[in-house]
């Protein structure tokens, strides 16, 4: 079994604007400016759902020649919905995380639609962050360091 480990930092900076790096790449993460941030980038929410669409679209690209498909075009649109009364803590009845994700898969190709389908299924099980999000993951906090 061969186990991968992978590793992310985020730095809070000026308001809740957030520098988040994994390897030698660094992304800006904000809040727009109704929940109080500077619209700088795109939230924690957002990039996950920018996430899925992307590991979607990475298995796609990396089986479509075991599943004999030839696509010209092929992207994801996503939509999360989000109660943020219950983030806000406005709600006691209302989880923090998304309510529901949706997403269309958009893919220009010959293939037939039963081919496609297939396909498709299989996109669904086999994507990383599909599966984090569909399924219970074990999270738990190592430690607390005070500097």
């Amino acid at each position: 079994m061969a186990k991968s480990l992978f590793h992310a930092k985020a730095y809070l900076q000026e308001g809740v604007q957030v520098k988040v790096q994994s390897r030698h790449f660094e992304v800006t993460i904000d809040e727009p400016k109704e929940l109080g941030g500077t619209d700088t980038g795109m939230n924690p929410v957002e990039l996950m759902l920018c996430a899925l669409g992307a590991c979607q679209s990475i298995v796609a690209r990396m089986f479509a020649k075991k599943f004999e498909i030839e696509f010209e075009d092929f992207w994801v649109e996503l939509t999360g919905e989000l109660d943020t009364d219950g983030f806000l803590h406005k709600a006691d009845d209302v989880r923090p995380g998304f309510q529901s994700i949706e997403y269309d898969i958009h893919i220009k190709t010959d293939a037939s639609r039963e081919k496609v389908e297939e396909f498709v299924s299989f996109i669904e099980k086999t994507c990383p962050v599909g599966d984090t999000i569909a399924h219970a993951t074990k999270m738990e906090l190592n430690d607390i360091v005070i500097e």
